[in-house]
């Protein structure tokens, strides 16, 4: 029996993801054609608060990257994919502490949410045990991690934003290129770009340009860290537009968040 989250998985489940997916594929594919670009961003189906049954029907369905928040969902969800044969990309896209970096390792192939030195340090550490652990017991080998600079995008990040009391994350952008350089020291861990979310209750417009701004910036120094993780399910067209390179989407793919156990 699943030890994931649950929701109701009527007969019908399996249609209901494939119209909702071909739904928001059929977004995507509008807006990056209204924006002229000649390849589509990558899709990162965020399934957190669902089963790991879901992550099987999308998989049936090719998706190939899916995002979770929480690490012990994601690791019993990992599991019970890899059991049956699935093999999937997880990314990590939630505020991480340094103290479970060692199960993210585990089964993350991205960490979306790097914000700070200590976790940068944390990781690394980790990723070097991790591979320590495979090597002896004979298991595949560990690859490098991947990371993203989650930046808060924030006007003034000391104001809370709308509703919430608090900020929705990341790292000061004027310390983005020191971050930068603490991960490029590192053993294990690769850099590959930026993730943000625009902040509650503002256009998403300015937000995401100033986050391509800074990524222009970042490839200056690091011309392989392209990546733009940005967007979701109310701003993708928003994101596309901008230039985002990986779009992350969960409510308008799975539906209505399911009661948590």
């Amino acid at each position: 029996m699943s030890t994931t989250p649950e929701t109701t998985q009527g007969p019908d489940r399996g249609a209901d993801l494939l119209e909702r997916l071909t739904r928001v594929r059929t977004r995507i594919s509008a807006a990056t054609l209204a924006a002229g670009r000649d390849a589509e961003p990558e899709l990162i189906v965020v399934t957190k608060f669902f089963p790991a049954s879901d992550v099987v029907l999308l998989s049936s369905m090719g998706v190939r990257q899916v995002g979770e928040n929480r690490d012990q969902e994601a690791s019993l969800k990992a599991a019970e994919t890899r059991a049956q044969g699935i093999a999937l990309d997880w990314n990590f896209i939630g505020q991480l502490q340094s103290n479970k970096a060692k199960s993210v390792v585990r089964y993350a192939a991205t960490v979306q949410s790097v914000d700070r030195p200590a976790l940068v340090a944390a990781l690394d550490n980790a990723m070097d045990r991790e591979i320590g652990r495979r090597t002896e017991q004979g298991l595949p080998e560990r690859k490098p991690m991947n990371v993203l600079i989650q930046l808060d995008l924030r006007e003034d990040p000391s104001v809370p934003e709308e509703g919430t009391g608090f900020g929705r994350g990341g790292a000061d952008p004027a310390t983005m290129l020191d971050l930068a350089a603490s991960i490029a020291s590192t053993r294990h861990l690769r850099l590959r770009g930026l993730m943000a979310v625009a902040p509650l209750g503002t256009d998403p417009v300015p937000a995401f340009a100033k986050l391509m701004e800074l990524s222009g910036q970042l490839r200056v120094e690091y011309p392989e860290a392209g990546v733009v993780s940005a967007g979701m399910s109310q701003d993708l067209e928003a994101a596309v537009a901008a230039g985002a390179t990986h779009l992350r989407i969960g409510s308008d793919v799975l539906g209505p968040r399911p009661g948590l156990l």
